[in-house]
């Protein structure tokens, strides 16, 4: 049990990146966390956006988007 949890903070740890000085996950490794798909989880986000505080999400730029990819 404790490996496993051991592996899934491991995991956590590597999906988190620092973009814009802030520590974030992309939304597509979020819904695999949360085990949905990642449209569901953007549609969910979009309908209760008054729960989230302003800054909890942004769109990255195109300039932005290929640093993800090395």
């Amino acid at each position: 049990m404790a490996e496993q949890s051991l592996a899934a903070v491991q995991r956590i740890e590597r999906a988190i990146l620092v973009l814009r000085g802030h520590r974030v996950m992309l939304d597509a490794d979020l819904a695999m966390l949360y085990g949905v798909a990642t449209k569901a989880l953007n549609q969910a986000v979009r309908r209760n956006r008054a729960r989230f505080p302003p800054d909890f999400m942004f769109q990255l730029t195109a300039e932005e988007t290929p640093d993800l990819l090395t």
